[in-house]
């Protein structure tokens, strides 16, 4: 198991009620349902509408199940953005 950071974004945020909070998971799809794990349906309407990046790098439309996570790594949750 890797253990990392998840940090929240805007709505993301709102719906997590927190800023960031540590993962233990071995790829991003475990962690992204642990840490949807006990929260509301506003956080999983806000997790189908957002990008991720893993370390810097876009996961894009591969399946979060597939995208191993490295030991350390930082996981950023973007929700879709208004404006430019």
């Amino acid at each position: 198991m890797a253990k990392g950071l998840i940090r929240y974004w805007a709505a993301a945020r709102a719906a997590a009620g927190v800023e960031e909070e540590p993962y233990d998971a071995v790829t991003l799809g475990e962690a992204l349902t642990t840490a949807a794990a006990g929260r509301g349906e506003e956080f999983q309407r806000v997790l189908a509408r957002s990008s991720f990046l893993v370390d810097g790098d876009p996961a894009g439309t591969r399946d979060p199940a597939s995208i191993a996570l490295p030991d350390g790594a930082t996981v950023e949750v973007l929700p879709p953005f208004a404006g430019g």
